[in-house]
């Protein structure tokens, strides 16, 4: 588990850390001192610590002019013991969404399972993002995760699955990946 990092070949556009409208900002960071753990594993220090016991996250670009940030997470999503989704809600996404920040690019290909809860924050984010002609698309999660979240009906809330679960999205600077994203989602919302 501490040898997963999140990307970090996007640093030369966007540091959460020196953004004073990031939720991290000012944040400090060691690349030798592990004290992240995800149960008893430790993680890579560079991932971000908002609250929850099992999900962590990293939010690698934002753009307040196009109003769109890209967030990779790893971990447990776990709604039903730990009630990630408030955790992420409240501290990353809400922090964002009063910064202009309406559509979500999340990439969960190091989320390892997903437990389910209830829908009222993704319904709650959902309304947010759809004041401001938003939206929220979740990029390269397991099949196994996708289920789950189909089966919790939790996609009536965000855009999974398909070409949003096949992107190469590593090989592309981050506007090109919101260009890419978004006509995806204009496509799939019909606007």
């Amino acid at each position: 588990m501490h040898q997963i990092e999140p990307h970090y070949n996007w640093r030369q556009y966007y540091i959460a850390e020196d953004d004073e409208r990031s939720p991290f900002y000012g944040r400090e960071y060691s690349e030798f001192e592990y004290s992240l753990a995800l149960y008893d594993h430790y993680i890579h220090p560079q991932w971000d610590d908002f609250g929850s016991a099992t999900l962590f996250a990293k939010i690698l670009f934002a753009d307040y002019d196009k109003g769109f940030a890209v967030i990779e997470v790893m971990g447990e999503w776990n709604d039903c013991l730990h009630n990630d989704i408030m955790f992420f809600k409240r501290e990353i996404a809400d922090p964002l969404l009063e910064e202009g920040i309406s559509r979500f690019i999340i990439i969960g290909e190091n989320v390892l399972n997903f437990h389910y809860s209830d829908d009222s924050y993704y319904e709650e984010w959902f309304d947010d993002v759809a004041d401001a002609d938003g939206w929220i698309a979740m990029l390269n999660f397991h099949d196994h995760v996708m289920e789950e979240i189909i089966r919790a009906n939790i996609d009536n809330y965000i855009l999974l699955g398909g070409s949003l679960n096949e992107m190469d999205w590593r090989t592309l600077k981050p506007s090109a990946l919101f260009k890419k994203v978004d006509a995806l989602a204009q496509k799939r919302l019909g606007a």
